[in-house]
């Protein structure tokens, strides 16, 4: 009785599937994303065009979240006027900024070397809301699992310039990207308290994705070059933030956030590897160093007693 009571997001067989489902989803954004640059003909330089494919991706994303949440039930309700307010400056961050920050770097720097540098969101969010919350306390485990990360980010400029280096418009942008997506994952608690938490992050993706085709479009944004292939591209970018997103958030309703978060050490594995296999980006043995101290430091922050911590924020 009590299985059949147990919902399908809290039995562990499921969890693991929907997590690393999740998980793998967003490693994938990353060499979609470069070749949707390349099937679209979007160039490094052209700035609207990226913020009005990014902008494409999120508002329809988002559009999709709502409806999810309207065939469930979810009440879409802002608890006070002043709440829009924040749910607006949410989805700047969360989304807007965010993003533009992300498609920028992205357009300047190896897939793989983007999926590792972009961890550094989730070392941000735990020294941020220890920062912020008196609920957040910092432990030996946090410390080991930040000093793992940065030093896996730092092994990243390991080796001649060839192997790369830092660049503000590459590893800059994301570095960006990744602070913009702490700072969001801290206004996360505040969301919940205005609104349902999974219609909060429609709203985020629609309105911050609107906000990107605007400027995209005035900065004379296009999509160059259309061809089925590149909306397939597009198709499955959306269908990686709508899937993630929905999983992601419905196993945290349900579950500890440790639990959940402790998944998300795949992503910058899954982003590095597929990035090389499908853009043919030079393989680097600083990779298999670099994505293993992130991946380690992010399995310890979320191991064990983690339950209580911050939710570290995903892209992508």
């Amino acid at each position: 009785m009590n299985q059949q009571q147990t919902s399908i997001f809290q039995r562990p067989v499921w969890v693991t599937l929907f997590a690393l489902t999740a998980a793998i989803a967003w490693g994938w954004a990353y060499p979609l994303i470069k070749l949707g640059f390349q099937e679209f003909c979007i160039t490094p330089d052209m700035t609207g065009s990226k913020m009005l494919f990014a902008g494409i991706r999120f508002s329809v994303s988002g559009l999709i979240v709502l409806a999810i949440a309207r065939k469930a039930g979810r009440k879409f309700a802002v608890r006070s006027s002043a709440g829009w307010w924040f749910v607006l400056l949410f989805a700047l961050l969360n989304t807007t900024l965010h993003y533009t920050f992300f498609y920028i770097g992205l357009s300047h720097a190896p897939g793989a070397r983007s999926a590792i540098l972009n961890s550094l969101s989730v070392f941000s969010v735990v020294i941020l809301a220890c920062v912020f919350f008196k609920s957040d306390k910092m432990t030996s485990r946090k410390v080991l699992g930040c000093v793992l990360g940065f030093a896996g980010i730092l092994a990243l400029n390991l080796g001649g310039a060839a192997s790369g280096r830092f660049t503000f418009m590459g590893d800059g942008m994301i570095i960006l990207n990744a602070l913009c997506g702490a700072s969001a994952s801290l206004l996360t608690r505040g969301l919940g308290r205005r609104v349902d938490v999974f219609v909060g992050t429609g709203y985020s993706l629609a309105l911050g994705g609107v906000l990107l085709v605007i400027p995209g479009l005035i900065l004379g944004g296009t999509l160059p070059h259309v061809t089925l292939w590149g909306i397939i591209i597009l198709l499955l970018l959306i269908a990686i933030s709508t899937v993630g997103f929905s999983l992601y958030n419905k196993l945290l309703t349900c579950n500890p956030v440790g639990k959940v978060a402790i998944y998300n050490s795949l992503i910058p594995v899954v982003g590095a590897i597929t990035s090389c296999l499908c853009l043919g980006e030079t393989f680097y043995w600083k990779y298999v160093l670099a994505g293993g101290l992130a991946t380690a430091g992010i399995y310890i922050i979320n191991k064990g007693k983690g339950s209580e911590q911050s939710a570290p924020h995903v892209v992508k």
